[in-house]
């Protein structure tokens, strides 16, 4: 149940980091502009803290997409070694074959 729930979880990230990826980036060029008084970057800086943090990319982590593990994770796959492993073992990755002495 806690694998679905973290693999749910890391969803609902995803959807808040694109719902908020352009105000986010907007607001960072506002409060990175030196150009810009001290009082707008300072205000630019205070609404980014109010954005939900799970909107930030760098909270995002890859995950195993079926069983939620987040380490050992080929990206092209998105799953981790250990279920690669057991894919390969029942023949249901194509082009996979598990070798074993």
């Amino acid at each position: 149940m806690a694998k679905k729930a973290m693999i749910e979880r890391e969803k609902k990230r995803e959807r808040l980091v694109a719902k908020y990826a352009a105000k986010r980036a907007a607001l960072k060029e506002i409060a990175n502009d030196e150009s810009k008084s001290m009082e707008e970057r300072f205000k630019a800086r205070l609404q980014l803290a109010k954005l939900p943090r799970n909107s930030s990319a760098t909270r995002l982590h890859n995950r195993c997409q079926l069983t939620g593990r987040p380490h050992a994770y080929y990206r092209k796959l998105k799953v981790s070694r250990i279920m690669l492993r057991e894919l390969g073992s029942n023949g249901q990755a194509p082009g996979l074959v598990k070798s074993s002495w």
